[in-house]
């Protein structure tokens, strides 16, 4: 590219070269040759009035009074009658210029100059033609040079950028160039590595998650399936794989909540449900796990609450909260529903020394973790529970309370009847 504008450049000041040296040099040709004629005949004319001034004074007309009257490179001849003829000058060689002018007394001036005069003039005019042209040419080129330079190197560039974002490096480099055209171009490739930097952000938070949304009901389902191989009773098999099927439905609404805040984490598919069914379900999943490790998972509060929500996020916020209870708590874990306004609260709660207090409100923050976990799961539970309208906080660090707040279906409040379970 760089060459082609050189050349290109070049060409056209050759053009322009061409087309106004050839044009100039004509005029000046002509105009010089009209001005040496000029020149000669207003000599002549001068010549043949001092001659007629000289024959009305009665003085002689010789070469010694008239020789001043000449320029060097002239020769004239003066004729007058019945007087020899006086010459001023050298003979010309060559082609001349002439011009004869006759006075009023029969007197004439022949005045000749050399046409090599002109020539020469002609010469060093055309000379100083083409040192001008041949700066222009040297000031065209150096202009290309850089100017190819000061377009070259930016397009190296942006074509570096766009075979680095082809490569997989997504960061943006906020490089400009003083040209608007390619300064357009920087900025679509920044805004484009931009875009390209979120989505390949959101396909490995996409795969974070999945891998850890999906371990929970994935272990819950190999419980139950070990349930089943372990037994022999019929009734346990059949009740065994009924939860195992309810388990499924929910891991594949897992995958589909995941797949949706991949795409925009702001949309959700909230209907009023129970939630007494909702936290009767976990408590049931997880029971065997509790009593594994010799310790209880309980319910309690306000009963006959119906939210607002998706009952398979509400139920990934609940398994996040009771999984926490069980990997970093001890003692029982209760399960309490209240409602607080026209709100309905679960906090879960255990006996355990709770969240460390450097963490405090850092432990809903992505990586952020106090047990050497992974940090992802309160994460995503706040996510799950805001894509809803509702939200995830912690009330008390020790020991820990987390409260799931839902928008509750508004109606008039069953007696208060306290569940324990």
């Amino acid at each position: 590219m760089r060459r082609r504008l050189i050349s290109s450049t070049l060409a056209v000041v050759l053009v322009v070269i061409a087309v106004f040296g050839l044009s100039l040099v004509f005029v000046e040709t002509r105009t010089i040759e009209s001005s040496a004629r000029d020149g000669v005949e207003s000599e002549a004319v001068r010549l043949v009035g001092i001659v007629e001034n000289r024959i009305l004074a009665g003085e002689s007309i010789d070469a010694k009074g008239l020789d001043r009257q000449i320029a060097a490179d002239r020769y004239a001849v003066v004729r007058v009658p019945g007087r020899p003829q006086v010459t001023l000058g050298s003979p010309p060689k060559g082609k001349v210029i002439t011009s004869t002018q006759r006075g009023d007394h029969g007197e004439s001036v022949t005045v000749e100059q050399p046409r090599s005069t002109v020539s020469e003039e002609i010469g060093r005019n055309l000379l100083v033609i083409l040192a001008v042209a041949l700066l222009a040419v040297l000031a065209a080129v150096g202009l290309a040079v850089r100017q190819a330079k000061r377009l070259a190197s930016p397009l190296s560039d942006l074509a570096a950028t766009a075979e680095r974002l082809g490569s997989g490096d997504p960061r943006p480099r906020h490089r400009r160039y003083g040209v608007p055209e390619l300064d357009r171009i920087a900025d679509v490739l920044d805004a484009s590595a931009e875009r390209i930097g979120r989505m390949l952000t959101a396909e490995r938070r996409l795969a974070s998650d999945a891998s850890h949304q999906l371990r929970t009901p994935l272990t819950a389902l190999s419980m139950r399936l070990e349930e089943i191989v372990a037994t022999d009773d019929q009734e346990t098999v059949k009740e065994e794989a009924t939860i195992a099927l309810g388990q499924v439905e929910r891991l594949t609404d897992v995958v589909q909540r995941l797949l949706t805040n991949a795409r925009d984490p702001r949309t959700g598919s909230a209907v009023y449900f129970d939630l007494d069914e909702v936290i009767k379900q976990q408590v049931e999943e997880w029971r065997p796990a509790y009593q594994n490790e010799k310790r209880a998972i309980v319910r309690s509060g306000t009963p006959a609450l119906r939210a607002v929500g998706t009952p398979g996020a509400v139920a990934q916020v609940l398994a996040t909260l009771i999984e926490n209870s069980l990997m970093h708590g001890s003692g029982t874990v209760g399960l309490r529903t209240r409602v607080t306004g026209n709100q309905a609260v679960v906090e879960v709660t255990d006996e355990g020394r709770g969240v460390p207090p450097d963490l405090g409100a850092r432990v809903f923050e992505r990586t952020v973790s106090g047990r050497n976990s992974t940090g992802l799961g309160l994460a995503l539970a706040r996510d799950l529970a805001e894509a809803d309208g509702g939200r995830l906080e912690l009330l008390q660090q020790h020991p820990p309370v987390f409260a799931l707040f839902l928008a509750r279906e508004m109606q008039p409040p069953p007696p208060r009847e306290d569940i324990v379970s």
